[in-house]
């Protein structure tokens, strides 16, 4: 279980772009389950859409992308520091099932499905209440920043 301050030593987002309050579960090298509270006062639901507020699919799959990068940072042994970064580098499969509105608790989870020549890739599912919101096949590397 990880609170927000680890959190924020885990992964090198901030406001208004870090998308995860709370890690529930870590399995290194396996799965890990984060929270994402959706509230009403996010920077987005002002133009997405202000007749009816609803998360945007692609920040979904940030959230998850954010969620696999702290298995994958934390299963390394590595922490983010200014000379590296995470990058996704593909998304396959991402279906969106149903809308995340103000008030709903995103569920993330991601399981390390493989580990091959520097590129993790990871089988990724959002719920709200148990029922499928989003899933993804997600990749991403760790890079050198110059």
């Amino acid at each position: 279980m990880m609170d927000i301050h680890q959190i924020l030593k885990s992964l090198p987002h901030r406001y208004p772009f870090l998308l995860l309050d709370r890690i529930t579960e870590i399995e290194l090298g396996k799965r890990i389950v984060a929270l994402k509270n959706v509230t009403i006062n996010e920077p987005f639901f002002a133009g997405h859409f202000p007749h009816r507020p609803v998360m945007p699919g692609v920040l979904i799959l940030e959230a998850l992308a954010q969620a696999s990068a702290v298995l994958a940072f934390q299963s390394a042994g590595v922490e983010p520091d200014d000379k590296s970064v995470f990058y996704f580098t593909g998304i396959d499969g991402a279906r969106f099932k149903r809308p995340v509105e103000p008030g709903d608790q995103l569920v993330l989870h991601s399981e390390l499905a493989r580990t091959r020549g520097g590129i993790y890739k990871f089988n990724t599912q959002a719920t709200v209440d148990g029922k499928l919101a989003s899933e993804a096949e997600l990749m991403c590397t760790l890079r050198s920043i110059v």
